[in-house]
């Protein structure tokens, strides 16, 4: 047996995040690490995307703290952030809304300019956890 075959993998869901509306997973916990794929600014209460680059980042970001939560992680175990912004225009945005999610964690982080999958999706992130039990 490979050490890729040894690692014990878990799917995980929660309610409280968008459901996924292709063929992945929110997130997949692969031992000590979780995969989170990428969120977009999806209002659960609603099913629609969050009007505004602003909301649709703060959506983003609760999203990605439901996920954790319900996995067991917490913010402070985030690694690795990826970010995907249809217009550098929102960049300073962006980053504003992503110190108040942080506070003083500083993961690190891509900033990539993108169009993410939805017409009016204006921001994307995925972000990699590690807990060390």
């Amino acid at each position: 047996m490979n050490l890729y075959e040894a690692m014990v993998r878990e799917v995980v869901y929660t309610e409280k995040a968008p459901k996924p509306v292709a063929a992945y997973s929110q997130a997949i916990k692969c031992d000590k690490l979780l995969f989170i794929s990428g969120q977009l600014g999806i209002d659960i209460s609603t099913g629609k995307l969050a009007e505004g680059f602003e909301e649709q980042a703060k959506k983003v970001f609760q999203n990605i703290q439901a996920i954790l939560e319900s996995a067991g992680y917490r913010i402070e175990d985030i690694v690795k952030v990826t970010i995907y912004l249809k217009s550098s225009e929102y960049f300073k945005i962006m980053n504003r809304v992503y110190e108040e999610f942080f506070g003083n964690h500083r993961p690190t982080r891509t900033t990539v300019i993108a169009s993410p999958p939805l017409e009016n999706a204006l921001i994307e992130v995925d972000v990699i956890a590690y807990k060390d039990d």
